[in-house]
């Protein structure tokens, strides 16, 4: 197995990267998704590395936050970009030609941002969308089961295109246009065990570490 598993996070963002223009240049969807799950991680200075690396392929990139106060931090930490970054309402209640975009980044959209998000998204149909560590499933929200269903619907459009995320005694990995990987934690490092055509579930994960 010639893949293995990033060294550092900038290692796993230069893979994202290479896995997000591996995606976007075959057409793959117009709805993909990229989730680094480091534990602490914060999610800004990620975002504003990947929105200044497709800047330069995508020149009208926009990049979305779920809300006022995520995006006048980005605004903050990232002037030179500001001109392009927006709250998910804020994006919604622009005029179409101020939309006008190839890709939008959409930065961390939790459970609690599924109505804005889910109103980008619709209004912008014919648009990629690049979902950076979304967090929209939770159980404890929207109990009835068309509430249910809805979420269910949206999510299922969506494709990842990388993954990357360590478990107790391992990690599991997933590289456009490579499969699902599980790594074992072994006293010498990580080494590679198997591969799958989805996520392994839980049962896989205790057969296989």
């Amino acid at each position: 197995m010639s893949v293995k598993l990033p060294l550092d996070l900038f290692e796993a963002e230069s893979m994202a990267f290479y896995a997000i223009d591996s995606a976007l240049n075959s057409q793959f969807s117009k709805r993909l998704s990229v989730n680094l799950k480091f534990e602490g991680l914060r999610i800004m200075p990620v975002a504003i590395r990947f929105a200044e690396r497709l800047i330069k392929r995508y020149p009208t990139l926009k990049i979305v936050w779920p809300d006022a106060g995520a995006t006048a931090l980005a605004k903050r930490d990232s002037p030179a970009l500001a001109d392009r970054i927006f709250s998910f309402r804020e994006y919604c209640s622009l005029k179409e030609d101020d939309t006008n975009s190839s890709l939008v980044l959409a930065v961390s959209p939790n459970a609690f941002d599924f109505d804005s998000f889910e109103e980008l998204c619709n209004l912008n149909n014919d648009v990629t969308i690049l979902m950076l560590n979304g967090k929209l499933e939770d159980k404890a929200v929207g109990i009835g089961s068309v509430a249910r269903d809805r979420r269910k619907r949206f999510l299922s459009i969506w494709n990842d295109i990388f993954c990357l995320e360590p478990l107790t005694t391992g990690a599991i990995m997933m590289s456009y246009p490579l499969k699902w990987m599980l790594f074992r934690l072994d006293s010498d490092g990580y080494r590679f065990i198997q591969d799958f055509e989805a996520r392994p579930n839980q049962e896989e994960l205790i057969d296989y570490i």
